[in-house]
């Protein structure tokens, strides 16, 4: 808002000044906000790297264990083992709230409970190597789903920290300061109409004083005159 468009009177300078506190306010709310997000963003991504890390370890375990079973395994073998899979998983997602931003909550059930449904097969006819890296999947399985979730909320974090980043530079380097500078132009031009007002009347008040002077000098005259003529 530049200065010379706002209308120099009292009641603007009073909305002005309880629309600077506001944004003052809004603005130190916005940097907190920034900040705490901010915090909370670099904690995820700390935790985000140790879980990738260990997912990754995770699958190459798995991938090198399911090599070597198919190496010792046909491909009709290995097709046959998992044809009649006795385990299922079923994805529950929920949200949860941080600094206002719905970030996703990942949880997993599985069809049953007994840990050794995840062998599909039976344990006769394959080899080792394949149990071993059924064994890794199922055991990065809430590594992966952890990671998922934390990614996700790393993405939706830094959108609303850049979106906040950018409402706080726009308060801080915009309006701020256009606030400010109009809040001065009407002071210096109240200040202006103020000392013009109080001129005019200092002149006023003269002009006043000589006419009362010059009314009682003709008053005193003409009481000499006519003290004169009545002798």
């Amino acid at each position: 808002m530049a200065a010379t468009n706002v209308n120099p009177t009292r009641m603007e300078l009073t909305r002005l000044k309880k629309k600077l506190s506001t944004a003052r306010r809004g603005h130190k709310l916005l940097k907190d906000k920034r900040d705490e997000l901010m915090r909370q963003f670099l904690e995820l991504v700390r935790e985000n790297k140790a879980l990738r890390e260990n997912v990754e370890a995770g699958i190459n375990a798995a991938n090198k264990n399911f090599s070597l079973a198919a190496s010792g395994m046909t491909d009709a073998e290995v097709r046959v083992s998992f044809m009649s899979p006795k385990q299922e998983v079923q994805l529950v997602t929920d949200t949860k709230n941080i600094m206002s931003v719905d970030v996703p909550l990942y949880t997993y059930t599985t069809r049953t409970s007994d840990p050794n449904d995840i062998y599909s097969y039976g344990l006769a006819f394959t080899s080792s190597d394949l149990d071993s890296a059924v064994t890794s999947l199922a055991g990065i399985l809430p590594d992966m789903l952890k990671l998922a979730e934390i990614e996700k909320t790393c993405q939706l974090l830094a959108a609303e920290i850049e979106k906040t980043r950018r409402r706080v530079n726009a308060l801080e380097h915009v309006l701020i300061p256009d606030m400010e500078t109009s809040i001065k132009f009407i002071s210096m031009k109240l200040d202006e109409n103020e000392r013009s007002s109080q001129t005019r009347l200092m002149k006023i008040k003269d002009m006043m004083l000589e006419d009362a002077h010059q009314y009682k000098e003709r008053e005193e005259e003409n009481f000499l005159q006519d003290s004169r003529e009545n002798q």
